[in-house]
């Protein structure tokens, strides 16, 4: 598939803000770069509608762009010049199958994100891997919402979830979590391509959803019901301040807030479902 690269040059805190706007357009990964972020969306996508978006954004916000069309077969390279290792304290390293093994980790996870979004770089990301050291995985039943390279159901799978469904609407994520988790040498994800209405289990233990604020909040009733009373909400691709507007809504769906942490930008929180669906 090939793909427009859109080259944003601005201030390293409207790069994330920006993120955050353009998360919920044909965009399909982001690219942190020192001078501001790399943004690639399908070349079938709409040109029009994305440029569009992208000069009512300028209104708001102080950012240059210009687009670079990426064949599909220089995908690869591109990526492969970009992507450094990334640990997380000494409990997790990602790399891609090309960087030589990271010792002095408990799990060390070989991601190809190809066109898939998540490879531990972004701050959300991030986050959420530090989160996973800590959740209550041993023996659970796991889903990981919009699951981009699988990198969270692999590492979900690793700290002891004995069951985890990973679902994603794009199908190049589908693809890549089924290659990554094969890589990894894990059997118990089962990847769906879809939305919330592909996932086939119930009463999940736990869920983490790694996505944006736009489809956390529509979708927070939704993972209410498809979770455990007591069970657990990781949750991450929510701006600071975005806070107070997930927190209530949230709390609505029948949650209680736990725990919420920042990094840069960005919040990653866990939340827990009332026995009653209600506080």
């Amino acid at each position: 598939m090939n793909y427009h690269k859109y080259e944003l040059k601005t201030a390293p805190e409207t790069a994330d803000i920006l993120v955050a706007f353009l998360s919920n357009s044909p965009f399909d990964t982001f690219e942190e770069m020192p001078e501001g972020i790399n943004a690639y969306a399908p070349a079938t996508a709409s040109e029009e509608e994305i440029e569009a978006q992208l000069l009512d954004l300028q209104r708001q916000f102080d950012f240059t762009w210009q687009k670079e069309l990426i064949l599909g077969q220089n995908w690869n390279e591109l990526w492969e010049s970009n992507f450094q290792p990334v640990v997380v304290g000494d409990f997790c390293a990602v790399r891609a199958d090309f960087h030589e093994p990271i010792k002095n980790v408990k799990w060390e996870l070989v991601i190809n994100p190809k066109m898939a979004f998540g490879t531990g770089h972004h701050e959300t990301t991030w986050q959420c891997i530090a989160a996973i050291e800590h959740l209550p995985l041993a023996g659970t039943k796991v889903l990981d919402y919009g699951c981009g390279t699988g990198i969270l159901a692999i590492l979900a799978s690793k700290q002891g979830a004995v069951e985890v469904e990973a679902v994603d609407i794009e199908a190049e994520s589908y693809r890549n979590t089924v290659e990554n988790c094969a890589a990894n040498g894990v059997h118990n994800v089962t990847a769906r391509l879809g939305t919330l209405n592909a996932v086939e289990g119930r009463n999940f233990d736990g869920i983490l959803a790694n996505i944006n604020r736009h489809v956390i909040l529509e979708s927070l009733p939704a993972l209410s019901g498809l979770l455990k009373p007591k069970g657990w909400l990781l949750i991450s691709g929510i701006l600071l301040s975005d806070e107070d507007i997930v927190t209530e809504a949230a709390l609505a769906a029948g949650f209680s807030k736990k725990e919420m942490k920042s990094r840069g930008n960005w919040l990653c929180g866990v939340f827990e479902k009332n026995i009653f669906g209600w506080k």
